[in-house]
């Protein structure tokens, strides 16, 4: 029996060992800014941009941030599928390529996960506390987004 458990442990050791070897590409901009990003869609006022980039792009552009403790698998991994979901669900970098219709409801979206608390998601500010929305950030984003889903509606 002690043989048994010793291999198992030898060979998850061994695994987890070659897994480090796993590196992915990273999902990075090399500051290339689209002239499709949410920036350049619209007139971002800086007090917005920098929420944004606090607390939303890390998930939800084409740059993430990554820590050190990105570099250890699995970490990396699970890092990986929550950028993937996230950009899947909005993604900021491709923002402009996004019909009127479509970028007004992703706005009227994101309102409603501020305001309830959903986003950033609690996995996330768990680790960087930074990203957390203060009620003062939270009012900046609201009236801003409200403002701009707005005026996408009445061009439409």
């Amino acid at each position: 029996m002690k043989i048994v458990i010793k291999r198992i442990i030898i060979s998850g050791c061994v695994i987890l060992l070659l897994l480090q070897f796993y590196q992915p590409v990273r999902n990075l901009d090399y500051g290339r800014v689209l002239p499709i990003h949410f920036n350049k869609t619209y007139n971002v006022p800086s007090n917005v941009n920098n929420i944004l980039k606090t607390s939303c792009y890390d998930c939800h552009s084409n740059n993430t941030k990554y820590p050190w403790y990105s570099y250890i698998q699995p970490t990396r991994m699970f890092m990986d599928s929550h950028t993937t979901e996230g950009k899947e669900n909005l993604n900021f970098s491709e923002f402009g390529n996004y019909s009127k219709r479509k970028q007004g409801n992703k706005l009227d979206r994101i309102i409603k996960q501020i305001k309830s608390d959903e986003m950033p998601l609690s996995s996330y500010t768990l680790i960087h506390r930074n990203a957390k929305l203060t009620i003062e950030n939270k009012a900046v984003l609201i009236h801003w987004m409200e403002r701009m889903r707005d005026s996408i509606s009445i061009e439409n």
